[in-house]
C-alpha cells in the first residue's frame, strides 16, 4: 500500500497563531487540495495526523472540529480528492499523552489501522515536532515551508538529510516522480 501523512495546519490549511477555531477560519493553502487529490489518482493513500490542542485548551468543542474537518473533506472532494483518515491528537502539552506530536502515538495508530509498515513513508510537516514524530517511527519526515516551515527549516535539530519543498503541491510532485 501506498501511503503518504500529512500533519494539517500549515500543510494543508492556513494555520493562526491563535488556533483554527471554526469552519469559517479553516482556509486551504492554494495548491494543497489539488496536491491530494494528484496522490489519490496516483494510487496513494492519504491520512492527516494532527495536534487539535484547542480542544483540550476548551478554545472549541468536537463538534466544531468535527465540522471543520467535514469542511476540509467537502473542499476536498470539489477538487476530485479524498483523505482516507484523520488521526487527532486533543490534548495539551500538559497533559503528557503518547498521542501528541513529536510522540509517535498517532503515527503508531495510523500503521495499526491500516496495517502498514511507515518505514519510508513519506509524513510531510510544517513543524520539528511532525518531522520528529516522523523519524520514531522510521518515516521520511519531509518539511513544507508554509505554516511553520521557515522557522523549522533553520532549527538546529532539523534531522539532517529532512527533504525541503515550498508547499504541499512541491513536495506531492517529488513524491509522484
Amino acid at each position: 500500500m501506498k501511503l503518504v501523512i500529512l500533519d494539517r495546519d500549515g500543510v494543508i490549511n492556513f494555520d493562526s497563531d491563535q488556533y483554527i477555531k471554526s469552519p469559517e477560519e479553516w482556509k486551504p493553502i492554494p495548491g494543497s487540495m489539488h496536491a491530494i487529490a494528484r496522490l489519490n489518482q496516483a494510487g496513494y493513500r492519504v491520512v492527516v495526523a494532527t495536534n487539535q490542542s484547542g480542544v483540550g485548551r476548551g478554545l472549541f468543542e468536537m463538534d466544531t472540529l468535527n465540522a471543520i474537518h467535514d469542511k476540509m473533506m467537502k473542499t476536498l472532494a470539489l477538487a476530485g480528492g479524498r483523505i482516507d483518515a484523520i488521526f487527532f491528537c486533543p490534548h495539551t502539552s500538559a497533559d503528557k499523552c503518547e498521542c501528541r506530536k513529536p510522540k509517535a502515538g498517532l503515527l503508531r495508530d495510523i500503521a495499526t489501522r491500516f496495517n502498514a509498515d511507515l518505514t519510508g513513508v513519506p509524513v510531510i510537516g510544517d513543524s520539528l515536532r511532525d518531522l520528529q514524530a516522523a523519524i520514531e517511527v522510521g518515516g521520511q519526515p519531509v518539511l513544507v515551508l508554509t505554516g511553520k516551515g521557515h522557522k523549522t527549516v533553520v532549527d538546529p535539530h532539523l534531522p539532517a538529510g529532512t527533504p525541503t519543498f515550498a508547499d504541499l503541491a512541491a513536495a506531492v510532485t517529488h513524491i509522484l516522480n
